[in-house]
């Protein structure tokens, strides 16, 4: 299998056509599979709201002040996770319906590496639900959906450019973050899911944001969107998690999506006080949430940079989106035959 779409013989213009022929792709299979609506988003939204979502809880906004309202501070959104909820309310999404935009966001504390980059670009979804349907069943076939417009994007890719060819198992298998670790106890969270995309293929993990049965988390989930603390019918805790790939490339685990069914009420008292923020309840969208104003949902972020990496066979982002790279990254790259955007 070769180790890039691209080499040094193939010009940036035919780079570009095959970056267009994925995204095309899987955003129509998106739409169809989770029965979404193409919408319009912001790049930015005023600071104090407790719209933007806080990732893990300590990376800083892109702060500006805006001179026509009175220098009120403005932030560059981290991602859309609280926004798309408050858009289904404003827009009357019935339930069984979402929303889909294209989302563009910086992140200046993100550590530069093959696979991150201070620009993110994500197709962010959201989905109306009913209070029945808060349960890992329903969970499960929302992935599989996004998992078959996955498949079915690498199928087309791998039609459309023969020197491409498919990877992906038939079907993804779900795994609990607390099953991970009792399986691999001496490995790191990394660790774990490498060895579990190399067994598998395609994996779901379960239960991400909450204290496992060691003391630790898999990963951070801020408190205020995914439900990573109710209890679920497997035993377990959290009805999110990450979609896993095994990138034949860089031979490694390859996250290409973080999703769950969002918090109701009980979840988000429960997480703001495990989180030692229970202030944050004061803030104009938990409001609406804790007042019972905002529609029950699903909803997450697929990373549009990275499922043209792997569908393209790239070792390197910059190789599908352009962004700030440091000189040395630069001067490593190009010496490798790496051309970035």
């Amino acid at each position: 299998m070769k180790t890039h779409f691209a080499s040094p013989a193939v010009n940036l213009l035919q780079t570009e056509e095959a970056i267009g022929f994925v995204k095309d792709t899987f955003t129509r299979e998106l739409l169809r599979q989770l029965h979404l609506t193409k919408v319009s988003s912001p790049i930015a939204v005023l600071d104090g709201t407790g719209i933007n979502d806080d990732l893990n809880g300590i990376e800083r906004p892109v702060t500006f002040a805006i001179k026509a309202l009175a220098e009120r501070k403005a932030v560059v959104v981290h991602s859309l996770a609280k926004w798309k909820r408050l858009r289904l309310m404003e827009l009357g999404v019935p339930a069984g319906r979402g929303i889909l935009t294209d989302m563009r966001a910086l992140r200046p504390d993100e550590d530069y590496s093959p696979i991150h980059s201070i620009y993110v670009d994500q197709w962010d979804w959201e989905k109306h639900i009913t209070p029945q349907q808060r349960t890992i069943p329903f969970l499960k076939d929302t992935v599989e959906k996004i998992y078959d417009a996955l498949r079915t994007t690498e199928l087309r890719v791998a039609e459309e450019y023969p020197e491409i060819e498919p990877v992906l198992p038939e079907h993804i298998t779900f795994l609990y973050a607390e099953e991970l670790l009792l399986r691999y106890p001496k490995l790191t969270v990394k660790e774990r899911e490498t060895e579990a995309a190399r067994e598998y293929g395609a994996v779901f993990i379960i239960g991400i944001g909450g204290k496992l049965s060691h003391g630790e988390i898999h990963d951070g989930r801020a408190p205020d969107y995914d439900d990573w603390s109710t209890p679920n019918e497997a035993g377990s805790f959290g009805l999110n998690g990450d979609i896993v790939l095994w990138n034949p490339v860089l031979q490694s685990a390859f996250e290409v999506s973080s999703m769950g069914i969002r918090v109701d009420r009980e979840a988000l008292v429960n997480q703001l006080a495990v989180c030692g923020c229970p202030e944050r309840a004061a803030l104009p969208f938990h409001k609406l949430l804790l007042d019972g104003h905002l529609t029950q949902s699903i909803g997450g972020g697929i990373g549009q940079s990275r499922v043209c990496m792997f569908m393209l066979r790239k070792a390197h982002i910059g190789e599908v989106q352009v962004s700030i790279w440091p000189d040395a990254v630069r001067q490593e790259l190009s010496e490798a035959g790496v051309g970035l955007l």
